[in-house]
């Protein structure tokens, strides 16, 4: 399913650069109404194409000073007032458009970041049945800051150091926050959105998972002619599994899943997933054990980014293998390979869907987005790839996919190699890490605290320290425990686990797994941090 696919109203997000970008996405689709981010630069073409009911402008690390600030493109703003679509610029995206619309931003006497209140200056509009004086606290972060209005703007609001933080222009349909309403710091946030969304713009709450799973088969069954058979990489996690099973729903037995045991999977991860495949999931599922592949095109291979590549690369030669397969079985070669590819994923990997980005970093590529080799010979169906982990989980649960897997933490699909730092042939790292991260994931199972929590692995990592264990010196091998929690995997903080666990289970592993002598854990967020360590 493509953005076009979708059948409510849009609300398309044209991204300059800030880390808040995607909770913008996540918190209107909170809402019910379906939201999409598009590179900031993108061409008018590729805006139009779209047809969205209201238009947001991020925030951003530029200043509109700068010589190659990033724009929205010539005759946006043609566009939007011919079409009445409403415009909200949010930081940079509120000095992008006063600059551009004749106003005046200049660099701020006094900075403005972190909490700060604001105090009402105009009823109605933006704040709705505010009234003037009423004061609520936000999340600032800017440098600049607009100093004239362009004509027909007034001032909606205003910062406790006298700085404009909220502007409009309700005849042409102009609208700006200098503050992030997106953040949870900004105490009514959501409400103002809301307000914005439903009362100012009159978008319709109409985004549902169900009229998304129908739009989704729909698109498959018109892509998927009634000849063509289709490979399903399975992997055994959330995404993947609900991929198989929606893409099944519209294709039946034309749908072939393959699960591969790569030599990175967890412990005994081979056994307990297919099994459940076979018992839960009544999927047809063929087993391929391709671990010396994978494992000797990885030796000596200590760059993360180059490991994802090579195991990108070996998927593919393996599915195209089993393409060969079902070729001579049923005298006709699959056409494509269904991936469970999220829009996180999508995110990370590259620019937002349709952009040439120029803003933004690649953070790292997904084995399922930025590792895939050009000359892959099947085409991909990505049915998950606008969704979030979330949505994917309320997806599942309306295709009655076994809550057990749904509550699964999210695995990489690279696995244990980018769990060992830098070369994973060193010593028996695997070997270890498996026993170690068993230890961790059975230890919060067994606390009953593994809902709480979004994802929890362990680290083999490439040092080793000094110890004492049965009255003797040892030069042993140490690990990192990894805990977080998070919504969509796009921001996380780490979990605080109570001191009594955390000291039972550096115990259970330094007693357990021979060759490590030292547990430490990772207390860091995202940002500054990814959730993986590679």
């Amino acid at each position: 399913m493509d953005s076009q696919d979708v059948k409510s109203d849009l609300v398309l997000i044209l991204d300059y650069g800030s880390q808040y970008t995607h909770l913008i996405t996540r918190r209107i689709r909170q809402l019910s109404v379906y939201s999409l981010c598009l590179n900031g630069t993108a061409s008018l073409e590729s805006i139009r194409k779209e047809n969205p009911k209201v238009i947001i402008l991020s925030g951003g690390p530029h200043s509109v000073h700068a010589p190659q600030a990033p724009c929205f493109p010539s005759g946006f703003i043609e566009y939007v007032e011919s079409e009445k679509i409403p415009v909200l610029g949010i930081c940079y995206g509120l000095q992008l458009l006063v600059q551009r619309l004749g106003g005046q931003v200049s660099i701020g006497e006094k900075q403005e970041y972190g909490r700060m209140e604001i105090e009402v200056q105009k009823a109605c509009g933006l704040f709705g049945n505010r009234k003037v004086g009423d004061k609520q606290v936000v999340w600032m972060s800017h440098g600049d800051e607009a100093v004239k209005l362009p004509q027909g703007f007034e001032v909606a609001a205003r910062s406790q150091q006298g700085a404009v933080a909220a502007v409009e222009d309700n005849k042409r349909r102009f609208y700006g926050f200098q503050y992030h309403p997106e953040v949870t710091h900004t105490h009514e946030g959501m409400e103002t959105l809301q307000h914005f969304l439903f009362d100012v713009c009159g978008v319709s709450a109409e985004w549902k998972m169900k009229d998304v799973l129908e739009q989704e088969i729909k698109a498959i069954q018109e892509k998927v002619r009634l000849e063509d058979h289709v490979i399903c990489a399975l992997s055994g996690g959330v995404d993947s599994t609900v991929a198989a099973t929606l893409v099944h729903k519209a294709i039946g037995d034309r749908l072939h899943c393959v699960f591969v045991d790569n030599g990175l999977l967890r412990y005994k991860e081979r056994e307990r997933v297919m099994e459940t495949f076979e018992r839960d999931l009544h999927l047809p599922v063929t087993c391929v054990d391709a671990a010396e592949q994978f494992l000797s095109q990885l030796k000596g291979v200590v760059d993360p980014e180059m490991k994802r590549k090579i195991i990108g690369k070996e998927f593919i030669n393996i599915f195209d293998a089993f393409a060969h397969d079902l070729e001579q079985k049923f005298g006709k070669k699959p056409a494509y390979l269904v991936q469970g590819t999220l829009y996180p994923d999508v995110i990370e990997s590259c620019p937002p869907p349709g952009t040439q980005s120029t803003h933004s970093h690649t953070i790292k590529s997904h084995h399922n987005v930025g590792g895939l080799p050009k000359n892959m010979k099947l085409k991909l169906i990505e049915p998950l790839k606008l969704l979030f982990k979330d949505e994917v989980r309320a997806l599942g649960s309306i295709l009655n996919v076994p809550e057990a897997f749904l509550k699964r933490h999210p695995f990489p699909g690279p696995g244990l190699a980018v769990r060992v730092l830098g070369d994973i042939s060193q010593g028996n790292a695997l070997d270890i890490l498996r026993q170690v991260d068993e230890i961790f994931v059975q230890s919060i199972k067994d606390a009953g605290i593994y809902d709480k929590i979004w994802q929890a692995f362990a680290v083999f990592l490439p040092i080793r320290s000094v110890g004492v264990q049965g009255d003797q010196r040892t030069h042993s091998h140490v690990v990192a425990l990894r805990a977080v929690t998070s919504q969509d995997g796009m921001t996380a903080d780490w979990y605080n686990f109570e001191h009594n666990f955390l000291d039972d289970v550096a115990r259970k592993i330094c007693n357990s797994v021979r060759g490590v002598n030292r547990v430490v854990q990772d207390i860091t967020s995202k940002p500054p941090s990814t959730i993986e360590w590679e």
